[in-house]
């Protein structure tokens, strides 16, 4: 049975966990890497708008890593699309190619270069897709569409508008054997948040580190997200400004995604349905992945909370008898030459080299 607090407890400790929560979904990429948005030779495919999106100024980078910028009624502001393709994608105009949907964490944007990781432009077997989801958007509709950070319609932006406006611009296979989500930290959450929500869509879903229990049972996951939506980060930022990952932008209310927060007399019944882990059955079918650390066993890492998180996720998987591939690589290890066991992006960057060649293995082509 899930517990319930009173909303004095339940405020006092999310206050206490508020700040140092904000970092848990903070999931800036940092790795190196060769595939610069500046890559010289020649440049990108132009694309036509459509699907409510509406592109401004020229696209940047190369012909087959390349950011484009789009505005959209959905979603208020400017955002970028990282687009990443085979490199014999213009060899051949008849190929189609499956895709994946990688989903970047809190406080991070499709402009940042260093999240089109290694094993995803080495891949010359499937189109990958990084859309903006903005630095707290939580890839759902919010609740509240009249806050300070005006309108927030973040699933329609992806599902209704960038899925149909990549398959109308690029050798597609669009059917759902040919698509795939998946997202690290906060866009763990948003990968296994749309697979549930379309299971129409995607054969495949993958989440590393992810944000995947929102349920009372994890009260600092849910603290992170508040912890984001109140903007209580900025003030450790400093001069830094609003080029500070944890200045998530203005301050809203603790309600605007997905109401009140607190789980008393059921007023949290909106989290409790956007919980990925008390929602796995919506997975039938599909393949899962899900992947995570331990933080070396430290509280004050974040990695230590998505490690608890991803476990709940795998339970509620092991109780319904589905199969799904789990790595757990600990303190990392034997994960790779760059990962400590930490929410960052040298574990990320391994949990990609597993993850992106079962993914071809299971996608099919056009």
């Amino acid at each position: 049975m899930r517990s319930v607090l009173p909303a004095r407890l339940l405020r006092a400790r999310a206050a206490v966990a508020a700040v140092a929560a904000t970092v848990i979904l903070t999931g800036l990429s940092t790795v190196s890497t060769t595939a610069s948005a500046q890559a010289a030779g020649p440049g990108p495919q132009r694309t036509a708008d459509g699907f409510g999106l509406t592109q401004v100024g020229e696209p940047v980078g190369s012909a087959t890593n390349f950011v484009i910028t789009v505005t959209t009624p959905e979603v208020a502001g400017e955002h970028h699309i990282r687009i990443l393709l085979p490199r014999d994608y213009a060899a051949d105009a008849t190929k189609r190619y499956p895709v994946l949907y990688f989903l970047h964490g809190a406080s991070d944007d499709p402009g940042n270069p260093n999240l089109a990781y290694p094993a995803l432009t080495a891949t010359q077997k499937m189109i990958t897709v990084i859309p903006d989801g903005g630095k707290r958007g939580w890839y759902t509709n919010w609740l509240d569409q009249h806050t300070a950070a005006g309108a927030q319609n973040w699933e329609n932006f992806h599902i209704q508008q960038v899925i149909p406006f990549i398959d109308a611009n690029f050798r597609t296979n669009a059917t759902r054997s040919g698509r795939a989500v998946a997202g690290l930290s906060m866009g763990g959450f948003g990968s296994v948040h749309y697979a549930q929500n379309h299971p129409e869509l995607f054969s495949q879903v993958g989440a590393f580190s992810g944000a995947v229990d929102l349920s009372v049972d994890h009260l600092v996951m849910r603290a992170a997200v508040v912890a984001t939506l109140t903007n209580v980060g900025a003030a450790l930022c400093g001069t830094s400004g609003p080029t500070c990952s944890l200045d998530f932008g203005p301050a809203v209310s603790s309600d605007a995604i997905f109401g009140s927060p607190y789980p008393v007399f059921n007023v949290d019944w909106r989290w409790t349905e956007a919980d990925p882990s008390t929602h796995m059955d919506r997975l039938a079918g599909m393949g899962v992945a899900l992947y995570t650390g331990n933080g070396d066993g430290d509280a004050a890492n974040p990695e230590l909370w998505a490690q608890s998180a991803s476990a709940h996720a795998k339970e509620a998987l092991d109780a319904l008898g589905q199969p799904y591939h789990y790595v757990d690589y600990g303190n990392g290890a034997m994960w790779g030459g760059s990962c400590d066991g930490g929410h960052n992006s040298g574990c990320w960057a391994q949990d990609l080299v597993d993850f992106v060649p079962r993914l071809e293995a299971t996608l099919v082509s056009a």
